[in-house]
């Protein structure tokens, strides 16, 4: 039996480092792939490194916290991952989706847990989309580039 060979034109996320100018070594495919498979959770550098310890390909694959650190940082000024700093300042980093200007959410204070609250403002969601397509457009006007927007709600 033929094993298909990956590409970056066959390979989603090789794809999408490629298209964003990063190289495609097996670590950046490893950690954006893990964001990918998890799009509604937001991590911090310490629970994604013990969630990506022995995930990689063979099992036994360990990330150390530089190299980490330093490829969420190149994911995140690319607007491949947000990047929320939470009321104790921690960072917590999650996918972002390429269409999306404004990732509402909730965290609560107590326990820092993140929700989203897409789909819980649906009905408002044009509203935000508009609001933040507005703020971005007049900051990039002022010369501000990189832009992204997190609206969060505590409690």
């Amino acid at each position: 039996m033929v094993t298909p060979v990956h590409t970056a034109q066959t390979d989603p996320i090789d794809a999408l480092l490629s298209a964003h100018g990063l190289r495609r070594p097996a670590t950046a495919r490893r950690v954006l792939g893990w964001f990918l498979a998890h799009p509604d959770t937001s991590y911090t550098h310490a629970q994604l490194q013990a969630a990506l310890q022995g995930a990689g390909p063979d099992g036994s694959a360990t990330l150390d916290r530089v190299t980490l650190y330093r490829l969420i940082d190149r994911l995140t000024q690319v607007s491949l991952l947000l990047c929320r700093v939470d009321a104790n300042r921690v960072r917590r980093y999650q996918a972002m989706p390429a269409s999306v200007k404004a990732m509402p959410h909730f965290e609560c204070q107590t326990c820092h847990r993140d929700s989203p609250l897409t789909g819980a403002l649906q009905g408002n969601a044009l509203d935000l989309e508009a609001a933040a397509h507005n703020a971005l457009q007049t900051l990039q006007s002022l010369g501000y580039q990189g832009l992204s927007l997190d609206l969060a709600v505590r409690g």
